[in-house]
């Protein structure tokens, strides 16, 4: 195996460094294709891009690659194995991305993507929706393996299973593992779809928060009626939808619905000086954000409140008349999105049905409350002692020169549960991205540093898991 180490200091930067170009390339024309899973009208996109990432996965050097086809989106699936008796690596990513609305906060096309540097990347950053949530991350997977490939240092197999649906809760993959447990054996599970404290400080994401995803309406009268006529003689679904949603937290932003916190894990006063060892800059976070205060759950840091405290976040409101100009009426109905994020020991089942119970339950009779939960996902935490967080903090430590700090992620993957109930697999979580590279906002852009660090990086994770494992 030393000569794999040396291979991953010579041949494979001076691979990388004679391909970058091609590399990015290949990641630009990726992004121009507007992969988003949540608008149907984009079916023929997505098949674009599930083309598109299985002819990569075979220039790259994969076997088996296929199109496995599903109730929603395809997966692709490609696998390279050397050796049954050597370790199994599998990799985990989506194609498919968020809707790039709104489309006027954009600098640029979300969909032409465009090279420009930043305070934070002065080398660069591609500015594209997808960049970074998850196609730029994902291709690091593709090229880290080519690179193995071409110069004869894969240590151990790899599977690929790279899926359409994450940005809509995956509904479709849960079904097509089940179906497929043979085909994904293992040993672990690698993810880059999470972010890094910044460039010079790398960090790994041990946990993740499950998620309870829901849409309420509020209606009251049968038709859209005059304000002049009818305001304040019957209920205006715009104005009670926000008082209810204002009332599911208290002056101390505690979240108000009865039970939320009852399965809630609380981290002990140790455990939370240990994470509070983790580099913060309070005030670059508010000037990175134009806000002159932070505001959240009382008596946690902001990195406790982002990691290991739930919420309840409004994601959408809409109702009555948004369009230029004025218009004089009282809607008939108001609706939101809300999710909750959660932490180890809750269930999305659980909250979500206490979410519904609560809201139906504060709604006057002036108005008819319904609601639907969406999608949801699990918490997950990996151990900072497992074989693949040591192995995942070895390589990083070669590579930034100093070792990564463990962190717990505010997002969301819901599917890592299931990796976990169904395949028997950790997932580690193996992000490059940051999180001011604007995921799921306009501008979204993902460092050319931090793609070709996580190039260089990622064999390095195959050498040390296999030497463990």
């Amino acid at each position: 195996m030393q000569n794999f180490k040396t291979m991953a200091h010579t041949e494979i930067r001076t691979y990388l460094n004679a391909h970058k170009d091609r590399f990015l390339h290949e990641l630009l024309d990726l992004l121009k294709i507007p992969s988003i899973s949540a608008k149907p009208e984009h079916k023929s996109d997505m098949e674009k891009t599930a083309e598109a990432v299985k002819n990569r996965l075979i220039e790259a050097g994969a076997d088996h690659v296929e199109i496995c086809h599903t109730k929603g989106y395809p997966v692709v699936y490609g696998e390279k194995i050397i050796d049954p008796l050597k370790p199994t690596v599998v990799v985990y990513g989506h194609y498919d991305v968020q809707p790039a609305d709104p489309i006027d906060l954009w600098n640029s096309p979300p969909f032409e993507p465009v090279i420009k540097k930043t305070d934070i990347h002065p080398e660069g950053a591609v500015f594209a929706r997808g960049a970074c949530d998850d196609k730029g991350q994902m291709y690091m997977h593709v090229k880290a393996f080519e690179i193995m490939m071409k110069t004869n240092t894969l240590p151990c197999n790899v599977k690929f299973m790279i899926e359409g649906e994450e940005e809509v809760g995956s509904p479709s993959l849960g079904p097509w593992i089940v179906e497929n447990k043979e085909k994904l054996k293992g040993d672990i599970i690698l993810i880059s779809d999470t972010s890094m404290i910044a460039n010079d400080i790398p960090s790994i994401d041990t946990g993740l928060r499950g998620l309870a995803y829901m849409e309420v309406e509020v209606t009251g009268p049968n038709r859209d009626l005059h304000s002049g006529v009818y305001g304040g003689a019957v209920a205006n679904p715009i104005n009670i939808l926000c008082k209810m949603i204002a009332s599911c937290h208290d002056e101390n932003n505690h979240i108000t619905i009865p039970g939320f916190y009852d399965n809630v894990q609380e981290l002990s006063q140790e455990e939370r000086a240990e994470m509070a060892k983790a580099p913060f800059d309070l005030v670059a976070f508010k000037k990175d954000l134009k806000v002159e205060e932070e505001l959240g759950e009382k008596g946690f840091s902001t990195n406790e409140r982002t990691g290991i405290r739930p919420t309840l976040d409004v994601n959408g409101i809409w109702g009555g008349y948004t369009g230029d100009g004025a218009k004089t009426v009282l809607p008939s109905k108001a609706f939101a999105k809300i999710s909750m994020r959660l932490v180890p020991n809750q269930s999305s089942k659980e909250i979500s049905e206490l979410f519904k119970q609560h809201f139906e339950s504060i709604a006057p009779k002036s108005v008819k409350v319904k609601v639907n939960a969406h999608h949801g996902g699990e918490p997950v935490v990996v151990p900072i002692t497992s074989e693949g967080f040591i192995a995942a903090s070895n390589a990083m430590e070669e590579t930034y020169g100093k070792k990564p700090v463990p962190t717990r992620s505010g997002g969301s993957i819901p599917i890592v549960a299931l990796f976990k109930k169904e395949l028997g697999m950790d997932s580690i979580l193996f992000g490059f991205g940051l999180d001011s590279d604007a995921l799921h906002s306009p501008n979204e852009h993902f460092g050319l540093f931090n793609y070709y660090k996580g190039i260089e990086t990622i064999p390095l994770f195959y050498h040390h898991f296999s030497t463990k494992a």
